[in-house]
């Protein structure tokens, strides 16, 4: 679409003085319009010259800033005026409640006895004195009960002799709730805390330790120099020790105060430092933040730490050490903790559980440790950082490898499968060391169902590449057959079916492809089912069911039966809802094929015809692809519980929870709220809380994905019952990134008309919509050429120009007409400058719009004229001025067969008329009148 114009600041068609400004401005206050007021102050303060029109300015300012309750620019517009007249009470009492609002009430005082010095029978600066004694009063009382409460609290949890239980946990209760208020906190801190709170961690006593650490959280929220300070106090080593505990509820609370630490300390690297003392501070937090790194590297490879502690080490590092966006140019954290760290990080990749000496892990450690590879490499900017990653990942499999004999083979062979499911680039390369994949194949011959195990897992991951898998299908499958049918124990069996679920679907969803026989893939898949639903085998073996039908599903067929397999259905997503969350990505694959939500174009019939000639391979696709059965199977996965699965597996703060796996999961969304009848089911199962987070981080991808969900929903469900509370207004920023030219046409279509809903329902999202920058990208889609576009783009203008008065006389875009408008509306002033601005064609495309065939286009662009006009008279008179045939656009609208149409054209007329005299004689001049007359006597149009 041509770009939108660029808005213009506002200026009047008349030649206006500071003066006016000022009445138009007192006038608007009084009206209760004081962000309008606010703006015509500002204009007045462009215009004015003379210090102590600005000081009247500065102060009437201050007064709309109160009432906006932006009480630090209140502060600053009253101190203005006060710097210009020293005794202008006016402004010494409007910076004295700034100051109240603001918490200095020592300030507050000074400036209201100023006040009463000036004036001392004012009986209002009296009264405001009293209040602000009273309130100081009060702050004092309730500051030194808060010392009491604090010291009291710390008594009874550190007292030997306290024996009441309830009384205990208590005080430990309060002290948290305390330290989660900002006054609370430096209360705490400032009441020698920190080194009570370290005589709680240091009784080794759980439900001690618990309160210590999560009062430390809320010390450490947001503050960077408490964070600083506690750190010098606790040390490192300490904070890293209480996370390797055994206690999994001590461990997951150490592990959110550092994670509210890091936070602290970042927001001390972003901010913008200039002087010398701040370049300190910046290089401060930098030490502190790799100081922490450094001991959870280690904690990853001590064995006497816990496993949880492992995994939440893993996790620390996964949110902390990576940058948020490849926009951000700084990297260096991701290359310090690579050179430091990268071996021990693989350490635990490569424990293979129940040999001698390894470490303690769980069993998401692995997939943690795969996370955090894959993230530090996704990292890397630039080839030499890629190479000197694969050469240390590279050096510590050949060191395993190499003169260790069977247990170092095994534990190179995990290295491999750790890479191979993280940086899968990393992992093929080491995967093509010498001696590497011989080793694998010989040890699925193994006795040893450990050794087993280890080897067919590197081999099913091993079979990603289409190369590697053709290599596996000629020396491995018969190897693999072999294991599934002769093993004796389930999870040898389990993982080779999965081998050879995986090489089985190399063709994809290409029907013509098949690596095994006819038949072979619905045997594999009924054996996935068998043992997916066999609740005797622990979760952990079960899992490898889900894996094999993630690759098995690709098959229509396999499809079919699955969906028609309630058991099976409730077995899977009873695993996404369990602990062991390295099963999300294989469900969220297995669903995603279900509903045929990956990508798909169709091919060009020419470029068919080519093939064929030049005898090409031509995908084809299954007979039970086609839209009719993927419909019937979404409906199956609904009545199955789909929904409230998927909404588990979102709210996981698991590593296993990556980017990838939310695009997967956006996919499912977005193909199971299709139909329009379904949307409500989804919502109902909580879909729609599910697709806000989905939509805000993720792929772009993924994010667009769930967005256009978003959008689906709520152009055909009540905003306010499917995103009910403040939920409503998380959904905006969503819906205005669809409107970005990268996506697709229909993407901006559904976002425009769910924009137009919620643009409808209130002021306030009016507001959102406006600051989202919503407005330029809306008003340029009124270019675009394709028409539904254009009138969607049309009808969300139409209601962001729409306040309750005008909704009530006028309806909106979508809506029946109502009664005619009582009284002007309350417009955003954004909406109001795209209009009034010089140099832009806006007002004519209105105008023009209103005398388009399509009706609904009409009725959405003479709907915002109706608007416009009745909010700033000086567009009545610009109207003549933007085309030649407004007279005949009005004429048509009023002449119209439609009522809303007749409406809306009235509306206008009646605005321009009451506007300017000269634009009223050319409507009277015309054959306007007559119309009118005809329109007035119908009586069945009231």
């Amino acid at each position: 679409c041509p770009e939108s114009p660029r808005p213009m600041p506002i200026r009047c068609p008349l030649q206006v003085t500071a003066a006016q400004l000022r009445e138009r401005g007192n006038a608007l206050f009084q009206a209760g319009e004081h962000g309008a007021a606010l703006a015509a102050y500002t204009r007045a303060l462009d215009l004015c010259d003379t210090e102590p029109e600005r000081a009247v300015l500065h102060r009437n300012r201050a007064a709309c800033y109160l009432r906006l309750e932006d009480y630090a620019k209140a502060e600053a517009d009253a101190t203005k005026a006060i710097e210009a007249d020293g005794r202008d009470m006016k402004a010494l009492f409007r910076r004295s409640q700034a100051l109240q609002k603001l918490g200095r009430l020592d300030q507050a005082v000074n400036d209201l006895q100023r006040c009463i010095s000036l004036e001392p029978k004012n009986k209002a600066f009296q009264e405001a004195l009293r209040t602000l004694g009273s309130a100081m009063h009060e702050r004092m009382k309730t500051m030194s009960c808060t010392d009491s409460k604090v010291e009291q609290m710390f008594q009874i949890l550190l007292d030997p002799e306290e024996k009441d239980e309830d009384k205990k946990q208590k005080a430990a209760q309060n002290l948290i709730v305390l330290a989660r208020e900002e006054a609370g906190a430096e209360k705490i801190f400032q009441s020698d805390g920190v080194r009570l709170l370290m005589q709680l961690l240091d009784t080794a006593k759980a439900d001690l330790m618990l309160a210590a650490l999560r009062t430390l959280v809320g010390l450490c929220s947001g503050h960077r120099s408490r964070t600083v300070a506690i750190l010098a106090e606790l040390g490192a080593p300490r904070l890293s020790a209480v996370l390797g505990v055994e206690h999994e509820q001590v461990s997951l609370a150490a592990c959110n105060l550092l994670h509210a630490m890091f936070d602290s300390l970042k927001e001390g690297l972003q901010k913008d430092f200039r002087g010398k003392e701040d370049a300190v501070v910046l290089d401060g937090s930098s030490k502190d933040m790799k100081l922490l790194i450094k001991h959870l590297l280690e904690l990853l490879v001590l064995e006497r730490a816990s496993a949880h502690g492992r995994d939440n080490a893993l996790n620390l590092l996964i949110k902390v050490v990576p940058r948020k966006s490849p926009k951000k140019p700084n990297n260096s954290m991701s290359l310090w903790v690579i050179d430091q760290g990268l071996k021990k990080i693989l350490e635990v990749g490569s424990t293979v559980c129940g040999t001698p000496g390894c470490l303690p892990v769980t069993e998401n450690s692995r997939m943690s440790a795969s996370v955090l590879l894959s993230k530090l490499y996704d990292d890397l900017k630039c080839d030499a950082e890629r190479e000197n990653f694969h050469h240390l990942c590279e050096e510590y499999v050949k060191s395993w490898f190499d003169g260790h004999e069977l247990a170092g083979k095994l534990r190179a062979i995990q290295t491999v499968s750790c890479l191979l499911q993280g940086p899968s680039d990393a992992g093929n390369r080491v995967l093509e060391l010498e001696g590497i994949m011989d080793s694998v194949l010989s040890l699925c011959a193994s006795v040893c169902e450990a050794h087993q195990l280890v080897a067919v897992e590197a081999l099913i991951h091993a079979a990603d590449k289409a190369k590697r898998a053709s290599f596996i299908t000629a020396n491995g499958v018969s190897l693999l057959k072999e294991i599934y049918k002769h093993s004796e124990r389930d999870s040898i069996r389990i993982r080779a079916l999965v081998g050879l679920c995986k090489l089985g679907s190399a063709g994809g969803t290409d029907f013509s492809m098949k690596q095994f026989a006819e038949g072979s893939t619905m045997k594999l898949a009924k054996q996935c089912h068998k043992w997916l639903c066999n609740e005797m085998i622990d979760a952990g073996t079960r899992r490898w069911a889900v894996e094999g039908l993630a690759y098995l599903t690709f098959d229509a067929d396999v499809k079919e039966e699955f969906v028609e397999d309630k058991a099976a259905m409730q077995a899977m997503f009873q695993l996404a809802k369990s602990e062991d969350r390295s099963v999300l990505y294989a469900v969220a694959s297995t669903l995603v094929n279900c509903t045929n939500s990956y990508d798909h174009e169709e091919p060009d019939p020419q470029m068919l015809e080519l093939a064929k000639y030049a005898k090409q391979h031509i995908p084809e696709q299954h007979p039970k692809d086609k839209p009719d059965f993927v419909k019937r199977r979404v409906r199956k996965l609904l009545t199955a519980g789909v929904v409230s699965a998927l909404a588990c597996m979102v709210k996981s703060e698991n590593p296993a929870l990556t980017s990838s796996c939310r695009e997967l999961i956006s996919r499912v969304f977005l193909a199971l709220v299709e139909e329009a009848e379904d949307r409500g089911s989804v919502v109902a199962q909580g879909g729609g809380k599910a697709l806000i987070p989905l939509s805000l981080e993720g792929t772009e991808v993924g994010q667009t994905k769930a967005a256009q969900a978003l959008a689906k929903i709520t152009i055909t469900s009540n905003p306010e019952m499917a995103f009910p509370g403040e939920r409503i207004y998380e959904v905006v920023r969503p819906l205005v990134s669809l409107l970005h030219l990268q996506c697709t046409g229909l993407e901006n279509f559904e976002g425009l008309m769910a924009l137009t809903n919620l643009a409808g329902i209130s002021e306030r999202l009016r507001q959102k919509i406006l600051k989202e920058k919503a407005v330029p990208m809306i008003e340029g889609y009124m270019f675009e050429e394709h028409e539904l576009i254009r009138l969607a783009a049309t009808e969300c203008m139409c209601n962001m120009a729409m306040s309750k008065e005008v909704r009530a006389g006028l309806g909106h875009a979508g809506c029946p007409h109502g009664s005619p408008c009582p009284k002007l509306p309350r417009w955003p002033l954004q909406v109001q400058e795209l209009f009034l601005a010089e140099g832009n064609d806006r007002l004519k495309l209105m105008v023009l719009y209103s005398g388009e065939e399509d009706e609904r286009l009409r009725r959405a662009a003479s709907g915002t004229l109706a608007m416009l006009t009745a909010l700033h008279p000086p567009i009545c008179k610009r109207i003549p001025q933007v085309t030649v045939h407004w007279l005949e656009i009005l004429q048509a609208l009023l002449l119209s067969p439609s009522v809303e149409l007749q409406h809306r054209g009235a509306v206008v007329v009646m605005n321009i008329m009451a506007a300017d005299r000269e634009v009223a004689e050319q409507l009277v001049a015309s054959e306007m009148l007559e119309i009118l007359s005809v329109l007035a006597k119908d009586m069945d149009k009231p």
